[in-house]
């Protein structure tokens, strides 16, 4: 068996089997968090309303410290919006994503691929050396921050050499880029990167527990 015919084949079985059961594992244990009863009498009663308030609130700093945090906030949207870019609308992932899901959709340009892949990229890098030397955001950085970049990081870098045919074999480098494709499927339920699962339903379900007692979240 040759390193493609693992990581095409085993290799990304077992990935995508963890990733399943842990993101599953996760989300029971956040039901399970939510099942005790709230017998205080509530102050609202229209909750739904205040928990999509927060969604949408917390979407963006408060004014007091947009200044302060705007590379942050800027650069945050722009590598999440170049991510999924690069990942859902490339033709050979949808191809894959269509053997998953059973459906497709259309895919863009190869050139418009290739860019949003390098803007992801590089600002990654810029957000990680930011991490690293800004004295607030090292301070408050623990492992679990840096390998949850790392692990996002390693497969843009081998997709696009993979892309470009740059360094090796195409089949070396696309088994690379699998393997770390897998490692960061392992590692999504259990790190950081499970922020872009539970982000909306926490927002929501902070708002209408703050909402239940009158309070904005």
């Amino acid at each position: 068996m040759t390193l493609l015919e693992f990581a095409s084949g085993p290799g990304l079985q077992w990935a995508l089997w963890i990733f399943v059961f842990g993101i599953t594992w996760r989300v029971v244990g956040a039901v399970f968090l939510l099942s005790r009863k709230d017998i205080s009498k509530p102050r609202h009663t229209n909750t739904i309303s205040a928990g999509l308030g927060a969604v949408w609130s917390r979407s963006s700093p408060a004014r007091a410290f947009e200044k302060k945090i705007r590379f942050q906030h800027v650069t945050g949207y722009a590598w999440h919006f170049a991510l999924f870019i690069s990942v859902l609308f490339f033709a050979p992932h949808i191809l894959f994503f269509e053997s998953v899901l059973g459906f497709s959709w259309p895919h863009l340009p190869n050139t418009i691929i290739l860019i949003t892949a390098i803007v992801a990229t590089a600002v990654l890098i810029a957000l990680l050396i930011r991490r690293a030397t800004h004295p607030v955001q090292r301070f408050i950085s623990n492992a679990d921050d840096y390998i949850s970049i790392f692990v996002v990081l390693v497969p843009l870098v081998t997709g696009i050499l993979a892309f470009t045919h740059f360094g090796a074999r195409y089949e070396t480098l696309l088994a690379v880029h699998l393997l770390s494709v897998e490692v960061m499927l392992i590692w999504f339920p259990f790190g950081k990167l499970m922020h872009m699962i539970m982000t909306i339903p926490a927002r929501f379900q902070a708002g209408t527990a703050f909402g239940r007692r009158g309070v904005k979240a």
